[in-house]
């Protein structure tokens, strides 16, 4: 299927939770003029802590360069978990642009385009904070993925565990309505009409407020058709 616009974040390339093969068979499954990458690509302080490079990360940016070879244009949106690429922004290496933000506008509406940790207290002001949820996260992502593996060998679709505990908390529900509403006053901010974000790994359509989600659990993308209607998409393919 080919869109106008398809916008994924949160990869987490280098990671073990990272969903490699399913961002490579989505991206060779479907086809754009804009891919946007909404943050956390690569992640730094997975392969820190000893995380490895599979060959399945190296299969997801040998298609987004192929996309990029066919004249795909590409944005790069920096994350926390990618940030050493900060000291290169803005880079531009043909189609491919790596940088902080990003603004389109389609159908007369204008779009800031925004990866979100901006809007985190505790990787903003508490870093280490941040760092010690993230390997919290980690270890439920495991549990997540041993009981997927399970239901696969019983024939049962894919289901996301920390999702669920997300959506059942209510401090977590909190957070994500605090931070959909902090979106949407930054992109008012800077004179856009939407907000579309990643980081809380919680994909959503809205009016004034989009998020692409992850590529680790609930695997989701944000595309554009050529009629400018958005739709969101979750893709499983491959239980690991």
């Amino acid at each position: 299927m080919r869109y106008k616009r398809i916008i994924i974040s949160d990869l987490h390339l280098g990671s073990k939770a990272s969903r490699g093969d399913d961002i490579a068979n989505f991206l060779e499954l479907n086809s754009t003029d804009e891919l946007i990458l909404n943050g956390d690509v690569i992640d730094g302080w997975s392969l820190k802590r000893g995380g490895q490079w599979r060959k399945r990360d190296t299969k997801v940016l040998r298609r987004i360069l192929k996309y990029s070879q066919k004249g795909t244009n590409i944005i790069w949106i920096k994350g926390n978990h990618d940030e050493f690429v900060k000291d290169f922004l803005p880079l531009i290496i043909g189609n491919i642009k790596v940088c902080d933000n990003y603004f389109f506008e389609s159908e007369n509406i204008k779009y800031f385009v925004f990866h979100g940790d901006v809007l985190d207290f505790f990787i903003t002001k508490a870093k280490w904070i941040g760092i010690l949820g993230s390997i919290g996260y980690d270890f439920l992502l495991w549990i997540n993925r041993r009981y997927n593996w399970y239901r696969s060998l019983r024939g049962l679709p894919y289901y996301s565990i920390s999702k669920d505990i997300k959506s059942g908390i209510k401090k977590a529900t909190n957070f994500i309505n605090d931070f959909e509403s902090n979106a949407i006053k930054l992109a008012k901010k800077n004179g856009a009409d939407t907000a579309i974000c990643g980081h809380i790994h919680h994909a959503e359509i809205k009016d004034s407020y989009m998020n692409s989600g992850d590529w680790c659990e609930s695997c989701t993308a944000l595309v554009e058709t050529y009629e400018g209607k958005w739709e969101l998409i979750e893709y499983h393919k491959k239980v690991e």
